[in-house]
C-alpha cells in the first residue's frame, strides 16, 4: 500500500500570515480543522507541530483556502469600538440572543457558542450586520502591519511603537470614554497605557497581543478609584449633546466597574466570552453572570437595548460622537522618557541623601562610651537630718565666745624638762 506525499507545511509565521490573509479568526479556523483554538495558536507560534489526521487537514486547509473579499457597501455606519488586533478580530462575532430571565452561566456560554455557529452559517445575518457597521478589515497582527509599513527593512523600536499607537489609540480612547465618562481621563488613560508600554517595550513587543496588553493597562487606569480624590476630576464634565447618548452614558456609569468593563469588551469591542473573562481576570461563569446582570439593568432603563445588535450600535454611536484628540506618538514616548528620568533622578537623590545622613551620623557619634551616672537610691533605717533652728541671744553669745577663745585663748602650759 503506497501512501501519498503529505502536503508541505510552511513555517509558523507563514501559517499565521496565510490564515490572516483569508480573514479567518483562530476560533473559526480551529473549528474547520477540528481542534481547539489553543492548538492552532501553538501551531502558529512554533511550540507544536501538526501531526496525524488533524495535521494533514490543517495543511490542506492552509493550501486550499481562498481569501474572502468583503462585499462593497454603499452605507457607512458608525465606527466600531474594536481596534484591529488579533484579540479584537472577533468584532464580526454575531451577537447571541440573550435569555429574558437569569439562567445558569454555563448555559449562557453554550447558547452563545451555538448562536455564533448558526450566525456564521446564515448569510442574511451577515448582510444585516454589515449594513449596521462598516466593513471590517481582515484580522492582522501588529507584526504584519509593521511589515506592510516598513517593507523589507527592519523597524526600529520607536517606529514599531508609533505603528502600534497609530493603530490602536483612536479606538482605545473611545473605549475608555465609555468606561469613565470623561474625555480628559480617557485621553490620559490611553497616554499612560502607551507610556507604560514604551517603558516595557521589549516585553510588549514579544507579547502575543500587544493591543490587548495596552488595552488592559488603559482600562485599569481609567477605572482606578483614586481619581475621585483629584481636584480636577471632582468637577463634572459637560454631558453628550444628544438626549439618547446622555441616557445611555448615565446607565453605563451607574453600573459597577467590573460589569461596565465586561459590557464594553463583549458588546463594544466584540470579544467572545472566554476572552472577556480572561481580560477581566474572572471565570467564564462569573463573566456570564455579570453580562446577564448588566443587560438586565440596561433593558430595564432603556428597553430598546435588549437587542444585542442595537446595544452594539448604540455603544459605537456614543463613542464616535465624542471627538477625542490623541497626542502624537513622539509626545507619548518623550513623556514616558521624561517620567523615567524624573524617577531615576529622584531615586538617585534619595540614595545620596541617605548616604549623607549615614555619614554625618557616623562622624558625629562619640568615639568612647561614657556610662551614665546612676540616680541616687534611698537608704532605709537612717533618721532624717534635722535642720538647725534659729539661735537665741544666749546661744549666739556662746558661739561668739567660743570662736574668740579658739583664736585668742589663754596660753597653754608647756611641760619643762627636769
Amino acid at each position: 500500500m503506497t501512501r501519498s506525499a503529505a502536503t508541505p507545511l510552511p513555517p509558523p509565521e507563514e501559517r499565521r500570515r496565510l490564515r490572516e490573509s483569508h480573514a479567518l479568526p483562530q476560533a473559526q479556523f480551529a473549528r474547520r480543522v477540528g481542534v481547539s483554538r489553543k492548538t492552532v495558536r501553538a501551531w502558529e507560534s512554533g511550540r507544536a507541530a501538526p501531526r496525524g489526521r488533524k495535521g494533514e487537514a490543517y495543511r490542506k486547509l492552509l493550501a486550499t483556502a481562498t481569501p474572502t473579499k468583503p462585499e462593497p457597501t454603499g452605507q457607512q455606519g458608525p465606527p466600531s469600538l474594536s481596534e484591529p488586533s488579533e484579540s479584537a478580530g472577533s468584532s464580526k462575532r454575531p451577537d447571541p440572543s440573550w435569555p429574558s430571565e437569569r439562567s445558569d452561566p454555563s448555559e449562557l456560554a453554550k447558547s452563545a457558542k451555538s448562536s455564533a455557529r448558526s450566525a456564521n452559517s446564515s448569510p442574511e445575518h451577515s448582510v444585516g450586520r454589515s449594513a449596521l457597521l462598516p466593513p471590517v478589515r481582515p484580522v492582522r497582527s501588529i507584526r504584519s502591519v509593521h511589515e506592510e509599513a516598513a517593507g523589507p527593512t527592519t523597524l526600529t523600536p520607536a517606529q514599531a511603537f508609533d505603528a502600534l499607537y497609530a493603530f490602536c489609540a483612536p479606538a482605545l480612547a473611545r473605549q475608555t470614554y465609555l468606561l469613565s465618562g470623561r474625555r480628559v481621563l480617557a485621553r490620559e488613560a490611553v497616554e499612560r497605557a502607551f507610556q507604560l508600554a514604551w517603558d516595557r517595550w521589549p516585553e510588549v513587543a514579544r507579547d502575543r497581543d500587544p493591543a490587548g496588553w495596552v488595552r488592559a493597562a488603559a482600562y485599569e487606569w481609567a477605572l482606578s478609584p483614586w481619581h475621585r480624590f483629584r481636584p480636577r476630576h471632582r468637577r463634572p464634565e459637560p454631558p453628550p449633546s444628544q438626549p439618547s447618548d446622555r441616557a445611555l452614558l448615565d446607565v453605563l456609569l451607574h453600573l459597577p466597574p467590573p460589569h461596565r468593563r465586561t459590557v464594553v469588551l463583549y458588546d463594544g469591542v466584540g470579544l467572545d466570552l472566554p476572552e472577556t473573562a480572561a481580560e477581566t481576570e474572572a471565570s467564564t461563569p462569573a463573566t456570564a453572570s455579570r453580562l446577564l446582570h448588566a443587560h438586565e439593568i440596561l433593558a430595564a432603563r432603556l428597553p430598546e437595548l435588549s437587542d444585542p445588535l442595537v446595544l452594539h450600535q448604540r455603544l459605537a454611536e456614543l463613542a464616535s460622537a465624542e471627538h477625542l484628540r490623541s497626542a502624537a506618538p513622539p509626545e507619548v514616548r518623550e513623556g514616558s522618557e521624561r517620567r523615567a528620568r524624573f524617577w531615576t533622578r529622584a531615586v538617585i537623590a534619595f540614595t545620596l541623601t541617605l548616604i549623607g545622613a549615614t555619614a554625618f551620623t557616623l562622624y558625629t557619634t562619640p568615639a568612647r562610651y561614657d556610662p551614665p551616672v546612676p540616680p541616687g537610691e534611698t537608704v532605709q533605717g537612717v533618721p532624717p537630718r534635722v535642720a538647725p533652728g534659729p539661735l537665741s541671744d544666749r546661744e549666739r553669745k556662746l558661739r561668739t565666745k567660743l570662736r574668740e577663745e579658739l583664736l585668742h585663748g589663754p596660753e597653754r602650759l608647756a611641760p619643762q624638762p627636769w
